[in-house]
This record gives structure tokens, C-alpha cells and sequence, in this order.
């Protein structure tokens, strides 16, 4: 496999995935921009410096976590970018190390991303998979019928399963979409990350 291939990852591992993204973009967004504004803003009167190295260290360390989960969950190996630190200066060598920012950058990223992928996947799986077994359901739904948009003026009601079924049939072509989805997306955030948590070849 060259560097720059990625694998087709499993539909759970990419709904797995993709769910968790929310939760990792606000925090990892929430952290990195605390730390780092706390740190600029201060490091005038040295309280700062601290702050910043603590920046540094989680965003590496995150970063770290983050491709174990993409080879976890996605099957996307992603080298690590960093060279071999030097026996003296470490930390120089860290703040000059653009790999660093590239870390940050992805948190800073993933908030959107997170969002967004979140939304996509837990829309499509709950609306085919509710009309996939609506005709199992609906029965047990408010005075025993499903409403299409409006309840007081519904453009349909489904009260019987031959009503349901043409449902059914929509979510089973609803669902094959969203496994596809899903795929596509696992895929495209597996080459996001592999681009910015990855070394720089990873661009090609």
C-alpha cells in the first residue's frame, strides 16, 4: 500500500467513528484554543510559558490518540511526523516543529468537521432505520398512527401496515444510501487526518 492509499473502512467503524467526532471536537477545539490564547495573552509577564507547554504537550498527545483511533476505527495507519528530538533544546525543538501547529490545527478543525459529519450520519441512520420498521412501530406512536409534517393537517397518515409499507421500501433504499455515506465519510476524514496528523509526503 503507497502512502497516500487509504483503505475502505467497515461501516461500524465509520458510524463509530463519526458519532464520536462531535465530542472530540469540542473538547479538542475547547482545549486548544483556551491554552493557547491563555498562553500568548500571558506569556508577557512569563505565566504564559507554562500554558503554552501544556498547549504543546496536549496537542501532541491528543494528536497521538487521535491516530491510534483512526487506525482503530477507520484501518488507516498514520506515520508520525515528528523527527527525533535533540539532547539539548527539546522544547525549542518542539515550538519550531510546524508538525505541532499542524496537531492544533486539526482540533481546531475538528469542531466543524465533528459537527457536521454528526449531524450527516445520525440524520440518515435514524430517519432510514425509523422507516425501515415503521410498519413495526407505528401502532405505538400517538393515537396509533404515524403523521407525515403537519399533525393537526398531515399530508399522509399511516394507521395500518399496508400503509406503512411504501415507507419501509423508501428506508431500505434510505439505508443502502447511508451505508454508503458512512463509508464515504469514514473515508474522507481517514485522508483528512492522514493530510494534517500525518508527514508532510502524506499530501501528495
Amino acid at each position: 500500500m503507497t502512502p497516500a492509499a487509504v483503505p475502505r473502512p467497515s461501516v461500524v467503524g465509520s458510524l463509530g467513528f463519526l458519532t464520536m467526532n462531535l465530542a472530540v471536537g469540542i473538547i479538542g477545539f475547547t482545549v486548544v484554543v483556551t491554552l493557547f490564547a491563555v498562553g500568548v495573552g500571558t506569556a508577557v509577564v512569563w505565566v504564559g510559558l507554562p500554558v503554552l507547554a501544556l498547549a504543546i504537550l496536549l496537542s501532541r498527545g491528543g494528536a497521538r490518540l487521535e491516530r491510534a483511533r483512526v487506525y482503530a476505527m477507520l484501518d488507516t495507519h498514520i506515520d508520525l511526523p515528528y523527527s527525533a528530538l535533540p539532547e539539548e533544546n527539546r522544547w525549542r525543538a518542539r515550538v519550531k516543529d510546524v508538525n505541532t501547529y499542524r496537531d492544533a490545527l486539526y482540533f481546531l478543525l475538528m469542531l466543524p468537521v465533528g459537527i457536521a459529519e454528526f449531524t450527516v450520519v445520525v440524520t440518515l441512520w435514524s430517519t432510514s432505520l425509523g422507516l425501515v420498521f415503521l410498519p413495526l412501530f407505528y401502532r405505538w406512536l400517538p393515537e396509533g398512527e404515524f403523521r407525515v409534517f403537519d399533525w393537526d393537517r398531515p399530508w399522509v397518515v399511516v394507521d395500518s401496515i399496508p400503509d406503512a409499507v411504501p415507507f419501509a421500501l423508501a428506508g431500505v433504499v434510505l439505508l443502502g444510501l447511508t451505508v454508503l455515506v458512512t463509508r464515504g465519510l469514514g473515508r474522507a476524514h481517514a485522508r483528512f487526518a492522514r493530510a494534517l496528523l500525518g508527514p508532510a509526503r502524506s499530501l501528495a
